[in-house]
């Protein structure tokens, strides 16, 4: 039933395979850029793949948070230097794009700390983008990461 709204609301667009291949390097480049940015320390640089809008929302483990500056603020005690920050990374598991402006990326986030020498996960889970091409770029409008 979900399907067939979804495919009604989109045309039934399916994007070709050389699309979805394009449309998954720029989406993978896009989370580079962001766990560059997190290992950085550069919030407003991990921020700006969010579409600036009230409508923008994230889920994770305090619940929902709509707008990014409300998303801003739950990562920024991350970025102070009180509590250590550990290393980001990305998987991509699957780009489907639902429409010519809209796609749907799955991956998974992998959190590493180094300590006595070597790489070690402190954390990993799932996360589910929504994201639309805005302008040219490609902005996160729906993040559900656990």
């Amino acid at each position: 039933m979900l399907a067939g709204a979804c495919a009604r609301a989109t045309g039934g667009y399916r994007a070709t395979p050389s699309r979805r291949a394009a449309v998954r390097a720029e989406l993978e480049a896009m989370l580079r850029r962001a766990a560059v940015d997190w290992n950085r320390g550069d919030l407003d640089g991990f921020m700006s793949d969010y579409l600036p809008s009230d409508s923008t929302t994230y889920v994770g483990g305090r619940g929902l948070v709509r707008g990014p500056a409300a998303i801003r603020a739950s990562y920024a005690r991350l970025f102070t230097g009180e509590i250590q920050r550990d290393s980001l990374s990305f998987v991509v598991l699957d780009v489907d794009p639902v429409a010519p402006d809209a796609a749907n990326l799955i991956a998974q986030y992998i959190l590493t700390r180094r300590a006595a020498g070597r790489d070690s996960v402190t954390a990993r889970g799932p996360t589910s983008l929504l994201v639309r091409r805005v302008d040219g770029r490609w902005r996160i409008v729906h993040d559900h990461s656990s």
